[in-house]
């Protein structure tokens, strides 16, 4: 490995085969410093945990992240106090109760987690989960009247209610008690009138948890059970739960909700990989089984093997198939359900794939689009379950925001999926557009929006999107960075050396992973795989050979650097444990690529 510093405008690259400029990460050196004489780090991994603001006296937790360091008191988060005695007090009157999830992995583990605390307490939680066409997100004044038609006295909400002012409010009429457990931004001054809503991002919250997804609000919901419950005796004559079991949930709701993995989101997302990877939940064990999976849980497991599966049945098929994979303990019904997840995630990659196709012939054969700052691509019948799916695959291509539409001529509606990119606020954006009346409905947050869009206005949204948005773009690509964070040679990626970095793990926002950079690398045995994938092989000055990939890049700039036969690239990616027949090996996964004669 090389341990040398790297400086911005690294290997002299401003613009590479994705049009990025490369630069080190950038770090502190007195704080790089501290960290290898404190923790006894080389100076790679000092400048890693430096460069993400792992500060002086955060890198012994950071490193080993507990949750008796980092557990936040319940009792900070507005409302959670009350909610668990509400809760608490249903379980001793025996009130009929069930769970409303939103239909992502968020909202399923979110469920499945209060489902498994009700039932070490001898009580039932019917499970609601809407369907994203017929119903959409969100509680309805239907759903609500529905489950309590059903016997319902009290609805615990979970991952969505925070903005559902008018089903909340209808619930009321009717009789029937809701508790928000949601993690959404909210607006000052605008609260539904629920019996307690617990959220670390509603203005007066003074938790400090404001990135938890809520399946780690809802697990913090479960301490504060565990609380009230020894407070009124719940479990005087048996032993209360023990909530470490379900903290795989919880880390399923942060990876999968692509939360920032920070402080005590971090802890309780290592720590409930470790529990995952006992693979106690039978649901997760049989997905890992359906998807031919092994080894020990990681971020790639639950984000990318786990998580699609689940997210499935909201998608194509039916919404409750993940909630209910989650909560069961019954083997065999675990296995029929995840059968039915994994058929339905391969027919969703289909739809996918051919609404990402047509996007892209849409996107390039009207010229003028490739060159505005924003993308707004839109197709009679593309599936709602895809759009945005296929909206952060397109940013990732042109790498400026896509929102993607998907037109029901029939009723008159277009409903679309929007993803950006960091410094371009999108939801900000359709909120605007909302109040100057071009949408029917609207909102999100700086990275992600979704809306709902007259046919008719499309252009005019457009246009107003592109205008609002065109001053972030323009500065966002001066920002565009891609930060490394150490270069390496062939010789020198092994095994030693992604297990070193994996001490930082698991990774995502806030905690991005590792990136390398191999210099003047011969590109050899280049080869297109089904998917647009191409895999090679890499040699540099060291003599060594790499394996790497390039997904999904064939008909990019990156694909046609790979295949073209140049003498040599500098190439940048992360490293990947490379187990096929037991060879114990390390692959890099390619992110970028840039000619070394063609300099800047």
């Amino acid at each position: 490995m090389s341990g040398g510093r790297v400086e911005p405008g690294f290997l002299d690259i401003t613009s590479s085969a994705t049009s990025r400029q490369w630069r080190a990460r950038p770090a502190d050196s007195d704080l790089v410093r501290h960290h290898q004489r404190t923790l006894g780090l080389d100076e790679p991994m000092a400048r890693a945990l430096a460069s993400r603001g792992i500060a002086a006296e955060s890198g012994q937790d950071y490193l080993n992240p507990t949750l008796r360091a980092l557990f936040p008191d319940p009792s900070r988060f507005q409302d959670m106090d009350l909610a668990a005695e509400i809760l608490v007090n249903a379980v001793v009157q025996n009130r009929p109760m069930a769970v409303f999830a939103d239909y992502d992995v968020d909202g399923a583990s979110s469920a499945a987690q209060l489902v498994r605390w009700m039932r070490s307490a001898g009580r039932d939680l019917s499970i609601y989960v809407p369907d994203r066409i017929a119903e959409g997100y969100g509680p309805s004044p239907a759903a609500f009247r529905r489950l309590r038609d059903q016997g319902a006295e009290l609805v615990i909400t979970v991952d969505c209610g925070a903005a559902a002012h008018e089903a909340i409010a209808y619930a009321a009429e009717i009789g029937l008690q809701v508790v928000v457990i949601d993690h959404h931004l909210m607006r000052a001054g605008e609260q539904p009138v629920a019996a307690a809503l617990v959220n670390p991002n509603r203005p007066d919250d003074t938790s400090g948890q404001g990135v938890l997804a809520a399946a780690g609000v809802t697990f913090v919901l479960l301490a504060a059970l565990n609380r009230e419950a020894r407070k009124q005796g719940l479990f005087a004559e048996g032993q209360e739960p023990d909530i470490r079991q379900w903290l795989d949930l919880a880390a399923m709701g942060a990876i999968c909700d692509v939360t920032q993995l920070v402080g005590f989101n971090r802890a309780l997302t290592a720590q409930g990989l470790k529990i995952m990877s006992g693979w106690r939940n039978p649901g997760l064990k049989a997905l890992l089984e359906v998807a031919k999976s092994q080894g020990p849980a990681t971020s790639f497991h639950a984000g990318f093997v786990l998580g699609p599966r689940i997210n499935a049945g909201g998608r194509i098929g039916r919404a409750d198939l993940g909630a209910r994979l989650l909560s069961t303990d019954d083997p065999d019904e675990a296995a029929q359900l995840a059968a039915e997840l994994d058929v339905l995630n391969a027919s969703r990659k289909d739809v996918e794939r051919e609404v990402l196709e047509e996007a892209v012939r849409i996107i390039e054969r009207e010229s003028n689009q490739l060159e505005a700052p924003v993308l707004l691509v839109a197709a009679d019948d593309w599936h709602p379950g895809v759009i945005g799916i296929v909206a952060g695959r397109l940013r990732e291509r042109y790498r400026k925001p896509v929102v993607v539409v998907g037109i029901d001529r029939a009723a008159d509606i277009g409903k679309g999926s929007g993803r950006s990119q960091p410094g371009v606020n999108l939801g900000a954006a359709v909120q605007a557009a909302y109040d100057e009346g071009l949408l029917v409905a609207g909102g999100g947050h700086a990275m992600a929006a979704g809306l709902s869009v007259k046919p008719a206005m499309i252009p005019d949204l457009r246009a107003f999107l592109c205008e609002k948005l065109a001053d972030e773009r323009e500065v966002a690509l001066t920002e565009d960075w891609l930060d490394i964070d150490a270069l390496i040679t062939t010789a020198g990626a092994d095994r030693g050396l992604l297990e070193s970095f994996q001490r930082m793990a698991p990774f995502g926002p806030g905690n991005p992973e590792p990136v390398f950079a191999v210099a003047s690398a011969r590109i050899e045995r280049p080869m297109p795989l089904k998917g647009g994938h191409i895999r090679v092989t890499l040699v540099d000055h060291s003599g060594g050979k790499l394996k790497a990939v390039a997904w999904r890049s064939e008909d990019t700039p990156l694909g046609r650097a790979l295949l073209g036969g140049q003498a040599a690239l500098h190439v940048v990616g992360r490293l990947r444990a490379d187990d096929w027949q037991g060879r114990q090996g390390v692959e890099l996964e390619i992110e970028d690529v840039a000619d070394p004669r063609r300099l800047g």
